[in-house]
């Protein structure tokens, strides 16, 4: 008996709760989070405007990094595709600026500290302690148009730039 319960208890931490997350056509779910500049962000600032917005689990670890320099690295292909570029971890604004600085991240990095934002996206991690790395490509008309589950943070961002020009082409 005292095994079943210990069972129990393991899957319920291993992610027994998922949350529902927002499905393709969805509305993407609002939220207010603050960038490493103290600038305020919200989905609603970018209506009319393509959003790419990735979930990453910590500042400055070695997958992070790689993930975020790759997109720093794109830049310019994302601001010729007129796409905003949006990380998304629990880490703090102070951490978020360290991490930007360090790697010369050239877009705003959102502080979900309340865990406001990745709980209506359905991407906390194991015991809410991280975020998983997901991403979500948000179409001009606020919908999600792409749902990234599993991310390779080596080829995500070409894999993103190339989704996004489909779906562009697509929209038009």
């Amino acid at each position: 008996m005292q095994r079943l319960f210990i069972g129990f208890v393991l899957m319920f931490i291993a992610g027994g709760l998922q949350a529902e997350q927002p499905a393709v056509g969805e509305p993407a779910p609002d939220f207010r989070l603050q960038d490493q500049n103290g600038d305020w962000h919200s989905i609603g600032d970018y209506s009319g405007q393509w959003v790419v917005m990735y979930f990453y689990p910590k500042d400055d670890t070695p997958g992070c990094t790689t993930e975020a320099c790759a997109f720093r690295d794109d830049i310019f292909k994302f601001r010729k595709m007129k796409a905003n570029l949006l990380g998304v971890s629990v880490d703090d604004v102070k951490s978020h600026a360290e991490f930007a600085e360090k790697y010369h991240l050239p877009f705003p990095l959102l502080s979900d500290v309340d865990k406001d934002a990745a709980e209506k996206y359905g991407v906390l991690g194991m015991m809410g302690l991280y975020t998983k790395r997901e991403t979500f490509i948000i179409a001009p008309d606020g919908s999600i148009a792409q749902h990234y589950r599993k991310v390779d943070p080596d080829k995500h961002s070409a894999q993103v730039l190339a989704d996004l020009a489909v779906l562009m082409e697509t929209d038009s």
